[in-house]
């Protein structure tokens, strides 16, 4: 075993920390699913600046002796230094799971790099190198390895929240599902119903099945009287393994489109998902549920024999918001015979609350209690809340990622009062993973912007293409719109055109997977 083999196991060990770490990274933004992880993995990330750095790491595994050794160790602190500089907007999570994963990982690689120095002396560096070019695969490899660990943890954190939830006896569960607006729907009907009970909301993004659980296990106590459980999909039966668990006896279903269409391949299954939620409510149940929606208005497939109440801005229902006024200081309407207002912008805004207020009349929470929740509502950070700074008015509706709510956003910022002179200023990205759809989707919602704003940044390559025929066949002119190529490039360009009076709207913000 040769001295400058070792040296180069040892280097190419400690480069591989950094890829392993990137690769876990970007397999946890892809919720640890091998097919989404190789969605992005094929063919726009397939080479990349570490996997780049891995191939000049196996190159000098050709070099004989010092030479190759001292390559791998300036390859390696290249690596180190890009690493180190590499901003991400979503960190790695060091959850639990992604310990176990990076440990079983770099087992593997160790257990390769020790092989090849013992098996295969004259060609160990080679086999080392095309390990590390293949670091990938092997970290798909370790999660094939510690798949039966994580189903049986899982298994014993599921029925340890089952206990907990049966022994929780008069818990009022309510569920929140929907394409958008499920988020601030949950937050809304928490601080309405606070003025009566004592809940609990799931936190953050907590709405898949493993998040619930977790909610349940560290967050629910015996003084709890209503949990609000919001309750996301990607796949058909997300919602139905998260109702399998919790049971709701109220069940509300914001809006259905065109979301996660990679997955769901059709409307037609996101809206028979959603819906798994109101069908799993028992009889003396209570759907709620938003018909000016059009794939909930349409929808015949209700099975469960509860109540329904319908809301709307447009269509008429029970619960039917009227002499409805909008303006920079949020919305002030009417609902049945009693006057509301609020600080939030925007009818998607308007909907959420009139949910909530539905809610809350069913439980019983006093009308007078209702206004003054509804009164004090806070938007919800990154959905459609507004700052101002240095006489700049930001919309920042980041963590929106689809058509509808995306329409409604850039709606709020058309009829957006600004002074003369001052533009409407629109950034965004544009729609990820809607399949077959996203082209056309990106390419209307170019459209939508040019009769919205007086100019648009149009951020990363993604969509750049589909974005640009909208804008362009929308009228909007070419010096009126800017395609960058990251958000600080972005924001460069921003920099220079913007004015005190101007309003910036942030649609959308796709993840560091979508770089």
């Amino acid at each position: 075993m040769e001295l400058t083999n070792i040296m180069y196991a040892c280097t190419a060990t400690l480069f591989f920390l950094v890829i392993a770490k990137y690769d876990i990274h970007m397999f946890q933004l892809s919720s640890y699913r091998n097919k989404r992880y190789f969605r992005w993995l094929v063919p726009a990330n397939i080479i990349s600046a570490k996997r780049m750095l891995a191939a000049f790491m196996l190159a000098a595994a050709f070099v004989p002796g010092y030479w190759g050794a001292g390559a791998a160790v300036a390859v390696t602190v290249i690596g180190y230094i890009h690493c180190f500089r590499e901003k991400f907007k979503t960190p790695l999570a060091y959850t639990m799971r992604v310990k176990r994963l990076f440990a079983t990982d770099i087992l593997l690689f160790a257990a390769a790099v020790i092989a090849a120095l013992f098996l295969a002396d004259r060609w160990a560096t080679v086999i080392i190198g095309a390990a590390l070019l293949m670091s990938n695969f092997i970290m798909l490899l370790a999660n094939i390895v510690n798949m039966p660990i994580e189903k049986a943890i899982n298994r014993y954190y599921y029925n340890d929240a089952k206990r907990i939830i049966e022994s929780h006896k008069g818990l009022i569960i309510i569920g929140v599902t929907g394409s958008f607006g499920k988020t601030s729907t949950k937050n809304y009907l928490a601080s309405v119903l606070a003025e009566k009970y004592n809940v609990l909301v799931t936190p953050g993004n907590f709405n898949t099945l493993l998040g619930v659980i977790r909610t349940i296990r560290e967050h629910l106590r015996p003084y709890h009287q209503v949990f609000i459980v919001e309750m996301g999909a990607k796949q058909k039966n997300d919602i139905k393994e998260i109702c399998d668990l919790v049971h709701p006896s109220i069940g509300i279903v914001t809006a259905v489109g065109e979301m996660h269409l990679e997955t769901f391949k059709s409307v037609e299954n996101i809206q028979s998902t959603k819906f798994e939620l109101i069908n799993s409510l028992p009889a003396d149940g209570l759907g709620v549920i938003n018909i000016d929606s059009e794939h909930i208005r349409s929808y015949e497939g209700i099975t469960s024999p509860c109540d329904i109440i319908k809301y709307a801005v447009e269509n008429s229902c029970e619960y039917k918001a009227e002499d409805v006024t909008y303006g920079a200081g949020g919305v002030t309407f009417t609902l049945n015979g009693e006057r509301y207002a609020s600080r939030l912008l925007g009818a998607g805004n308007l909907l959420n609350m009139l949910a909530s207020i539905a809610v809350a009349d069913r439980l019983g929470v006093p009308a007078g209690k209702q206004k003054s929740a509804i009164a004090r509502l806070q938007p919800v950070e990154h959905r459609l809340s507004m700052r101002v700074a240095n006489g700049i008015t930001v919309l920042d509706d980041a963590y929106n990622s689809n058509p509808q709510g995306a329409k409604m956003a850039l709606e709020v910022l058309k009829n957006f009062d600004v002074a003369d002179g001052c533009k409407r200023i629109v950034i965004t990205p544009g729609f990820v993973e809607m399949g077959t759809r996203q082209a056309e989707a990106n390419k209307e919602l170019g459209r939508t912007i040019a009769k919205s704003c007086d100019y648009a940044i149009v951020v990363n390559a993604t969509n750049r293409a589909a974005i640009k025929s909208g804008i362009d066949e929308g009228g909007l002119a070419e010096e009126k719109y800017f395609l960058a190529d990251s958000l600080s490039h972005a924001h460069a360009r921003l920099a220079g055109i913007l004015r005190a009076g101007d309003v910036v709207l942030y649609e959308n913000d796709l993840p560091d997977n979508f770089k």
